[in-house]
């Protein structure tokens, strides 16, 4: 009998659980070997234990808790595999489905960790978005681990914006950026009892009652060398579950760079930073090879802030995928700029790419040259015919509310959205978040508020051209009018192409009935929030 639930998260010790656990390892065991890492399962019995956790949980974020497709924490996995290659006792705790903090004790309790760390997953969006729910998440994990005489640790996006404010609820250490190598070393050096730990650069702690902050770590240039993520120490079947429901398929997320070389002056990258560096791909096919194997999964989201910028990277990647008979969809992020390279196009298709998230933004071209975006509308425009061209579906981030966006400004995005009509539209209002330029210009007014609390929040947290009312409205009326011209899209088809006619599209083109009404509401709505800004 399958002993699981979507509460449960650190393996059962069960005959299948067991066995699983077995056969897994031996393969990232062989896995590791091949790449020269010997990995280490058995540790030390003088070294210590580690408790793993992140701060995201996915029923505190009610739209993504509606939208049912979760990630597993790719970071958090990456440092458990380091620690444990290192010779440590490691499991997670993870957060995903459970109700509350709270949930932890019974892991604390049984395990009694001597290290317990948060350890947040960089490469997800969420996370770097420092929702005020996830933070208070954390601040409760940290009290109960303290109750418990643990050493806690804490890494993520909001911990390195707002250390103070974590070691002011009770954590002994906050790593600040990239993760890894620093954890490795603080725990190293406090078994040995050194009582100096200036010395290791990205760390923030207090001393005596004093805070310190110690220098910057540079960043790890050779991915390779880090071992794979412990896909292994948590369950998968509860993001399985939810997947199939939600979505008619699974997906998983696999990282292959990290960091972001361009200079957009409202992303933060409080964790990998401005230095781009790439995994190579034999690298990322070995991982993708022994997820297919283990997990069977449908479909892969790269997770990456800009997949396959390094030349000629994708086109290696599509022959080794060919070569290894690899076969599944995947989604990535990207640029306009980089979109507009038919080359890069075609070995993404070759590759089985099957939707590209394009960092749109704005259909002003003055709020692109605000944001410091280094795109052009025309990249846009030659991106999407580009994509449509090798049957890959495009899809938009768009942004309102940025500093000094006008009327005008907003009409024109508007229109970019119902001329392109990309697949989907992801949309925000403009956030700012400690280390960037656009928060250096407006933090004098974020005294009340200076974080959501979920990703549906959507607070305009600064004075603009209209209150935070009306960009509510905004995202309410862009996504209904959306959807309306996609329905009208879809009666276009049907008349041009009857004899091809798909039940999907006629229900699309059925749906008209609904958004057209709709649509003139919302944007009514609009016009009334206009008046009163």
């Amino acid at each position: 009998m399958r002993d699981v639930c979507c509460q449960n998260f650190v393996l059962k010790i069960n005959c299948k659980a067991t066995l699983n656990h077995i056969l897994r390892t031996l393969i990232l065991l062989s896995i590791n070997l091949e790449k020269g890492f010997g990995y280490i399962f058995m540790s030390d019995k003088n070294m210590s234990t580690i408790l793993f956790s992140h701060s995201y949980f996915l029923r505190f974020d009610p739209k993504q808790w509606a939208t049912g497709q979760p990630y597993a924490p790719l970071g958090t996995l990456y440092a458990a595999a380091l620690m444990r290659e290192s010779g440590y006792s490691v499991s997670i705790f993870d957060a995903m489905f459970t109700e509350s903090p709270e949930e932890v004790i019974p892991f604390l309790d049984k395990q009694r960790p001597s290290f317990f760390v948060i350890y947040d997953d960089g490469f997800n969006y969420l996370t770097k978005m420092c929702l005020t729910n996830m933070r208070e998440a954390a601040f409760r994990m940290i009290r109960l681990a303290k109750e418990r005489n643990c050493i806690v640790i804490v890494s993520s996006s909001d911990s390195t914006d707002h250390f103070e404010k974590y070691l002011a609820e009770g954590a002994d250490f906050i790593i600040l950026g990239e993760g890894e190598q620093t954890l490795l070393e603080l725990v190293k050096s406090i078994e040995k009892e050194e009582e100096d730990l200036t010395g290791i650069p990205g760390l923030a702690f207090k001393r005596k009652g004093e805070l310190l902050k110690t220098i910057k770590r540079n960043v790890i240039r050779d991915l390779d060398s880090l071992p794979l993520p412990a896909w292994d120490l948590i369950d998968l079947y509860p993001y399985r579950q939810m997947w199939s429901k939600h979505g008619g398929y699974f997906s998983m997320n696999v990282g292959t760079t990290r960091g972001c070389p361009y200079k957009c002056n409202w992303c933060a990258k409080p964790i990998y930073g401005n230095r781009y560096n790439a995994r190579t791909p034999q690298n990322v096919v070995t991982e993708l090879k022994y997820l297919k194997e283990q997990f069977h999964f449908d479909h892969i989201w790269f997770c990456d802030d800009i997949f396959g910028l390094k030349p000629g990277w994708v086109k290696q990647f599509a022959v080794l995928i060919k070569k290894e008979n690899l076969k599944f969809k995947f989604k990535i992020q990207s640029r306009a700029d980089l979109l507009v390279q038919e080359e890069y196009i075609s070995a993404l298709s070759e590759a089985g790419c099957d939707m590209v998230w394009m960092g749109a933004e704005s259909g002003s071209q003055k709020i692109l040259d605000a944001m410091d975006k280094g795109t052009t509308i025309e990249q846009i425009e030659q991106a999407t015919s580009l994509l449509k061209k090798y049957g890959i579906k495009h899809c938009f981030f768009i942004q309102f509310g940025y500093l000094d966006e006008t009327k005008k400004d907003i009409e024109l995005t508007i229109q970019m959205i119902n001329k392109l009509l990309p697949h989907e539209i992801g949309i925000s209002v403009s956030y700012p978040l400690p280390g960037t330029l656009f928060y250096e210009k407006v933090k004098d007014q974020l005294s009340e508020k200076a974080n959501w609390t979920d990703s549906d929040e959507l607070a305009l947290m600064f004075r603009n051209t209209f209150n935070p009312a009306f960009y509510k409205q905004l995202h309410k009326y862009v996504h209904k009018s959306y959807r309306k011209h996609k329905a009208l899209e879809s009666i276009n088809d049907l008349i041009e192409r009857p004899l091809d006619m798909k039940f999907s599209i006629f229900k699309k083109a059925l749906s008209s009935l609904y958004y057209i009404p709709s649509a003139y509401l919302e944007k009514f709505k609009l016009a009334r929030l206009e008046s009163a800004s």
